[in-house]
C-alpha cells in the first residue's frame, strides 16, 4: 500500500557521497522539525528526470524557501556515487537540491512506490512524485500516473500546492 498525505514517513537509512566516500543518512533525523520537499525519480541520468524534473526544483528553490521549505531531497534508486555525478552534472547540487540515494530501493518500497520494467533495466526503481513533509509527516503528495511524465510531481506544481 503507498503512502498518503498524513502518513508519517518510514524510518530509512539513504547515502549520499561524503568527503571520505559513501555516507548513511538517516532520514528521520532530517525530517525531524523541519519543512522538507522530497522528490523521487525512476533513474539518474534518464531522460525526463535529467531535462524536466531536477530542473523544475532548481527553478523554484528560492520559491519554496520562502514558503519555509528548510530543505529540497531528489531520492532515486542509483547508487551515491552516480547521485553524485549525476547532481553535478545538472547542477542541482550547486542549487541546494540534496542528492540522496536509496541503493536497495528500502525506501521507496517502503513507502509502497517501488515498480519493476526489465526491458529497460528499471527493478525496484522509484515512481515518480513529490512531497511536501513536515516533521516527518506527509502533508501534500504529488505522484505522477506514468514514470515518464513529470506534470504534478515538478517544483512548480509543489511550489503552487504550498
Amino acid at each position: 500500500m503507498a503512502i498518503k498525505e498524513g502518513d508519517k514517513l518510514p524510518g530509512a537509512h539513504l547515502l549520499q557521497m561524503g568527503a571520505d566516500g559513501p555516507e548513511s543518512v538517516n532520514l528521520s533525523d532530517k525530517m525531524t522539525g523541519r519543512k522538507v520537499v522530497i522528490f523521487a525519480v525512476p533513474g539518474a541520468f534518464t531522460g525526463v528526470c535529467t531535462t524536466a524534473h531536477v530542473p523544475s526544483f532548481m527553478r523554484v528553490m528560492d520559491g519554496l524557501k520562502d514558503k519555509g521549505v528548510d530543505e529540497v531531497i531528489c531520492i532515486s534508486v542509483n547508487d551515491p556515487f552516480v547521485m553524485k555525478a549525476w547532481g553535478e552534472s545538472t547542477g542541482a547540487t550547486e542549487a541546494g537540491i540534496t542528492m540522496l540515494a536509496d541503493a536497495e530501493s528500502a525506501f521507496t518500497t517502503a513507502l509502497g512506490m517501488n515498480f519493476s520494467r526489465p526491458p529497460a533495466g528499471f527493478v525496484e526503481r522509484s515512481a515518480r512524485y513529490a512531497m511536501l513533509v513536515e516533521d516527518g509527516v506527509v502533508k501534500v503528495l504529488h505522484l505522477e500516473d506514468s514514470p515518464g511524465t513529470c506534470e504534478v510531481s515538478g517544483g512548480e506544481a509543489m511550489l503552487a500546492a504550498l
